[in-house]
C-alpha cells in the first residue's frame, strides 16, 4: 500500500517549474499531488503522478535528477488533532517521519497526509492498527506494477 513518488531536483529559477510541470502535461501525465521545497539554488519537487516510470524518464531526458522514492497516504478526518493522533502511536512505535506534506481530500471532511516514514512497512501496520486509512495508488489513479 506504499506509493511511488518522484522526487526531481531543479533549480530554484524563474520558469523551471513550468518547464517540468509543461513537459508531463504535454505527455499526458496527471498530478496527483506535488510538494516543492527551497532548498536554496535547488529546490527538491515531490511529486504523485499517474504514470511513474513514464515521468521519470521525461524528467531524466531532461537532464533532472529524479528518483522514485516510496511514501505513505494516509486519510484523515479533517479537523483539529487529526494529525497529533496519527503521529503518537508511530512515535510511540518507535518510526520517525522523514517528511510529510498534506492537502485537503476528495472525500468530504477529509484530509490526505503524504509521509515517507524511517520504516514505511512498521508505520503501515501502525496507523492501520489505529483504524487510520492508507490509500493505494488505485485510490490516485497512478498506474502502478501492482494494479
Amino acid at each position: 500500500m506504499k506509493l511511488q513518488q518522484i522526487t526531481v531536483s531543479i533549480e530554484n529559477s524563474a520558469g523551471r517549474l513550468l518547464e517540468v510541470t509543461r513537459a508531463l502535461a504535454d505527455a499526458g501525465i496527471n498530478l496527483r499531488a506535488l510538494n516543492l521545497v527551497d532548498t536554496g539554488d535547488f529546490g527538491q519537487l515531490r511529486l504523485l503522478v499517474s504514470d511513474v516510470s513514464k515521468a521519470r524518464q521525461i524528467m531524466m531526458s531532461k537532464q533532472l535528477s529524479a528518483r522514485v522514492d516510496e511514501v505513505v497516504a494516509a486519510e484523515i478526518e479533517d479537523k483539529p488533532g487529526s494529525l497529533a493522533n496519527l503521529l503518537k502511536p508511530v512515535l510511540d512505535g518507535k518510526v520517525t517521519v522523514k517528511y510529510a506534506y498534506a492537502f485537503i481530500g476528495r472525500s468530504k471532511n477529509k484530509a490526505v497526509m503524504i509521509f515517507r516514514f524511517s520504516d514505511n512497512d512498521k508505520a503501515i501496520k501502525i496507523l492501520e492498527k489505529n483504524g487510520i486509512k492508507i490509500l493505494d495508488a488505485k485510490s490516485f489513479g497512478i498506474l502502478d506494477k501492482e494494479n
